[in-house]
Formats: C-alpha cells, structure tokens, sequence
C-alpha cells in the first residue's frame, strides 16, 4: 500500500478510465497505466502469499442439453417452426488453485514494491500534469 496521500489518490482512479471519460481522465489513465498494471501484479502476488496458493485458469468445453428450432414453411407458405432438444458447446472458464513457492512469490512482491516505488514519484506528477493541462469545471 503506498505510504502517502498522492499515491492513495493514484490508486482509487477507475480502471474504466481508458475507455471513455474526459480528457482529463483519459490523460491520467494514459500517463499511470503502468503503476497501475504494478499495483495490480502486487495486489495477485500479496493475495497468493495469504493464501499459500496463486489461481489459474482454463477453458473447458461442456455440452449443454438445449433447445433448438427450425423454421420451415407449410404447403401455403406460412412459417412452422419445430422446436426440438439438442446439444450445444459452451466455452466455460473453471478456476483451479496452483501451488507456489513462498520465498519465490516473496521476492515477486518485494520487486514489484520496489518498481511500484520507483513509479509513485512519475505517476503523481504525470495526474498533476494532466489536471493542468485538462482542468475540469
């Protein structure tokens, strides 16, 4: 967690910035995404040692009992429209745990505090630049 005021202020900004927003946001979120991205990796590696295990992930496809329907038209013309039980693929993403090595996560967290520190100084003068520059009513 940053130690002051400014690097708090850093970190409560939305990640939904890049997206849309006002200049002014859209300046800040361009000029912090990498203390950001830092301060997420952190935020993994910090729960991981608390529980003593990371997360992954994967795709699995399952088959999914659905209903399906056909649409043909009768001797006049007129639409008829079958519905019937069918199979369909789903594209599910499961979680599983993955062990860690502690002291190898422990020295993961105690670099990417030292980059988060390195970039504090930049980011707080990149969002005070930005408010400069794109000063909101």
């Amino acid at each position: 967690m940053p130690r002051n005021i400014t690097g708090a202020m850093i970190m409560a900004l939305p990640l939904a910035l890049a997206a849309c927003g006002t200049p002014q946001e859209r300046c800040i979120s361009r000029n912090t995404s990498e203390y950001r991205t830092v301060n997420s990796l952190l935020a993994e590696v910090e729960g991981n040692l608390a529980r003593g295990y990371a997360w992954g992930e994967r795709q699995i496809v399952r088959s999914r009992l659905a209903q399906c329907q056909t649409v043909t038209t009768d001797r006049e013309g007129k639409p008829v429209i079958t519905t019937y039980g069918c199979w369909r693929d789903e594209l599910e993403t499961e979680r599983f745990r993955v062990p860690i090595d502690p002291v190898a996560e422990a020295r993961k967290r105690d670099g990417l505090i030292a980059r988060r520190n390195a970039l504090s100084a930049s980011a707080a003068r990149a969002v005070e630049a930005c408010r400069a520059a794109y000063p909101e009513g």
